[in-house]
């Protein structure tokens, strides 16, 4: 399951995060609410969870946008900001849960697998194209029961494209989601490029369809309706 943690905290946000992974979830991170809204209609999520107040825009803003933008990921708002009447303008704004700070842990986590048993999950645990099936939960890639031996960063760079299927990645966000903060776009440009090739490589010898289209300047896609 993929998470957007948005949170300004560094301190905070980093404890999260560290949670967050040690129960196997796949976690993003943003520190104000332009870098949220980019990941937000860059990607899909199966949660958000949303600090009220923001530098740049502030949560319940981000909350407004999306919902209008018809993005239905449930939303879990986190805020210092106590009160009754913050609590009610940010369910009206189309939050699905309400975290007062400070929490404990345990709760966090329980609120968050309440949202995610309610909702199902946006996104699904088997993404599949042209024959090529992605299991999220297994991390197993097959074509035709014929299964792909990928790197971990190559099935990340599959998994993050079939999540967004049919939209364009752009090399940023690849880099971003795969490497994190040990990438460096001078000493590491070709490495991208290397694992998009080699991953193409894969998928033919398997007898599988050239899914991946470079948009050049841009990024990545894939195209279902190619198939």
């Amino acid at each position: 399951m993929r998470i957007l943690l948005v949170d300004d905290d560094s301190e905070l946000r980093s404890q999260l995060e560290i949670s967050l992974k040690h129960q196997r979830y796949e976690i993003e991170t943003a520190a104000d609410g332009e870098a949220a809204l980019d990941r937000l209609f860059e990607g899909s999520y199966d949660l958000i969870i949303l600090d009220i107040m923001l530098p740049k825009i502030d949560g319940l803003a981000i909350l407004r946008d999306i919902r209008r933008a018809e993005i239905k990921t449930p939303v879990l708002m986190l805020t210092a900001r106590g009160s009754l009447s913050d609590r009610v303008e940010g369910l009206d704004s189309g939050a699905d849960d309400y975290l007062p700070k400070p929490f404990a842990m345990s709760e966090l986590m329980a609120r968050i697998r309440s949202l995610l048993r309610r909702s199902g999950g946006q996104g699904a645990a088997i993404l599949s194209v042209g024959g090529i099936i992605l299991d999220t939960i297994k991390r197993t890639v097959v074509y035709h029961s014929r299964e792909l031996k990928l790197t971990p960063k190559e099935f990340f760079i599959l998994e993050l494209l079939l999540h967004n299927k049919a939209r364009i990645v752009s090399r940023v966000n690849i880099a971003e989601h795969v490497w994190g903060d040990a990438y460096d776009p001078f000493a590491m440009s070709n490495f991208m490029d290397v694992h998009i090739k080699n991953l193409r490589q894969k998928i033919s010898i398997a007898g599988g369809p050239d899914i991946i289209e470079t948009v050049r300047g841009i990024g990545f896609t894939i195209r279902d309706e190619s198939f």
